[in-house]
């Protein structure tokens, strides 16, 4: 996935928390979630997705990987994954 498409996405899903604050936290808690397991001893030490793990994600709910979720499909992926039960 070309990064470009990856920072509008999190610009993106930026100006929608900013303007639906109520979805922050669905969207924090479906994204940790998603982390990479041992986050913090690889750079850029964040807890952001495993980008293979990511591109898979897309792939297999989009038919695409190159493909960005829009703000809204973001929302709704993280709500349904939220009643959903974790593996852990």
């Amino acid at each position: 996935m070309a990064r470009h498409a990856v920072r509008t996405g999190a610009r993106g899903l930026v100006r929608h928390t900013l303007a639906h604050p109520s979805d922050g936290l669905a969207l924090a808690r479906a994204g940790w979630r998603l982390r990479r397991r041992h986050w913090w001893r690889l750079a850029p030490f964040v807890p952001i997705p495993d980008p293979r793990y990511w591109h898979f994600r897309l792939a297999t709910a989009l038919g695409d990987e190159r493909r960005t979720l829009s703000a809204r499909e973001a929302v709704a992926a993280a709500r349904w994954a939220l009643t959903q039960k974790s593996g852990g």
